[in-house]
């Protein structure tokens, strides 16, 4: 095994600038297509990230000499759009006390709120020193570039404990996650959920029928330009309706679709041959989870959201034996459609220990409210008691 003394950090600041192969060795087997080459690759190469949208590439490499070892997706933010944790508050107050906040060192996944592997390493390497150099690395561009603070978001909680050691605060976030507990078809999901969350999907689903819209599923390998011009539409529609700008592109969108297939899912609403809303599912085979990202619709149903985003997103997973299902972050409503609470973590660095210590107290008193929430969230539970009555 390599000694540590001859390991060297690097700044990476375009991830086309190494080898496809050379960062996906790095990545365990469970770490999902968001962390692919292909994906943050794709962000970077049609403007996504980089450039004038705040989001400057700043990927931290581990190589033993020239031998790529260990690496970190990493940006120095300008702001905090597109990340999922709010900390806008932390800006504000950071500035009101002369401070500059941004930029901040963001260790993440651009617009995709997923939990995984943050800190990457080659199989043959140990990997806790691999996560220690990286992450005494990810302190000291900090330092050196007087920043305020890094964030990292969504580790798993294994990275979780070693963040915590190295000096970062740990914060709380609760995401809706729906579970397949080995469900032949749809009507066996409805009859795991209690009387009244089973009316009211079907209340909905039968709403969405009597507009004769039919579904088109169509997995990524199957998609055409036409597919996904007409997905960007609706993408861009639900921005518009927002009075927002989106995140992505579509040279984005038809680029990743060239480039991982297998790991893309399009659910196409259609009347009379036309289509009117369109739901992305992200596919992870090897973990045996879908993510749903994105929607939009052209035209205003009732109910169409829930079916085009969720319905027919559990009625693929149960026909493929998907086990779990993230509609992304937040949402109490997605509890009423059979999704689950689920508390994942993020960790933070302040630079200043004054502050440090005072986000501390806060993070403190949020995670007292963030568990009596998640305990609330459990006495409306949307499945049936397991428990034996009286």
């Amino acid at each position: 095994m390599a000694q540590p003394d001859s390991y060297q950090l690097e700044i990476l600041d375009r991830l086309s600038d190494i080898p496809c192969e050379d960062w996906n060795t790095l990545l365990p087997a469970d770490a999902g297509p968001f962390l692919r080459h292909e994906f943050l690759s794709t962000l970077e190469e049609t403007g996504c990230v980089g450039g004038n949208t705040g989001w400057q590439v700043a990927h931290l490499l581990l190589k033993d000499h020239s031998q790529l070892i260990g690496a970190m997706p990493l940006y120095l933010k300008q702001h905090s759009y597109g990340e999922f944790v709010f900390d806008w508050s932390w800006a504000q107050a950071y500035e009101q006390q002369g401070m500059q906040y941004f930029p901040k060192a963001l260790c993440a996944i651009p617009f995709s709120p997923v939990q995984g592997s943050r800190t990457l390493s080659a199989s043959h390497i140990d990997a806790d020193m691999v996560r220690q150099h990286l992450i005494e690395g990810l302190k000291t561009v900090v330092v050196q570039n007087n920043l305020s603070s890094a964030h990292v978001l969504f580790p798993y909680a294994s990275e979780s404990k070693n963040l915590q050691e190295q000096g970062f605060m740990l914060r709380d976030s609760v995401q809706f996650h729906w579970h397949n507990q080995g469900f032949e078809n749809f009507e066996q999901f409805l009859a795991a959920l209690t009387m009244k969350r089973r009316k009211n999907i079907r209340r909905e689903r039968e709403q969405v029928a009597k507009e004769s819209i039919s579904f088109r599923h169509v997995p990524g390998v199957s998609s055409t330009d036409d597919d996904w011009q007409f997905f960007y539409r609706c993408y861009e529609n639900t921005y518009l309706e927002h009075r927002s700008n989106p995140y992505l592109n579509e040279t984005f969108f038809k680029l990743w679709a060239q480039r991982m297939p297998e790991n893309l899912h399009l659910i196409i609403a259609e009347r009379a041959g036309n289509p009117i809303a369109a739901s992305l599912l992200v596919i992870d085979p090897k973990t045996s989870k879908a993510y749903g990202r994105y929607w939009g619709a052209i035209e205003h149903i009732p109910c169409l959201h829930f079916e085009t985003a969720y319905y027919q997103a559990i009625e693929y997973c149960i026909s493929n034996k998907i086990q779990t299902f993230e509609g992304g972050a937040q949402g109490e409503h997605k509890m009423a459609r059979g999704f689950l609470p689920t508390t994942i973590q993020s960790a933070h660095f302040i630079a200043d220990p004054r502050f440090a210590k005072a986000v501390q107290h806060f993070l403190d008193r949020e995670h007292q409210g963030i568990g009596a929430y998640v305990d609330e969230l459990a006495e409306h539970s949307p499945l049936k008691s397991s428990k034996v009555q009286p």
